[in-house]
């Protein structure tokens, strides 16, 4: 399952980090968040617990928040 849609999702943005970021994930239940080593905030697949990205809180509104996540969740259109 792709978690967040790089093409046409209302929810992508321009960071400006270079990362593709997004302001939620398309299915939230379908991910966990835990505080990894380096003190910041990991994405996780809920289902294999797989390294997706990372979650910081200086995103855009309506959620605040900036998902920059690695490629193999997203699905590429």
């Amino acid at each position: 399952m792709r978690l967040w849609r790089n093409q046409g999702s209302k929810d992508k943005f321009d960071s400006g980090t270079g990362w593709p970021s997004f302001t939620k994930p398309i299915v939230s239940d379908a991910v966990v968040q835990k505080v990894d080593e380096t003190g910041r905030v990991e994405v996780l697949c809920a289902t294999c617990m797989s390294h997706l990205g990372h979650v910081f809180p200086d995103g855009p509104p309506p959620t605040q928040m900036r998902y920059c996540m690695n490629s193999i969740a997203l699905a590429l259109e």
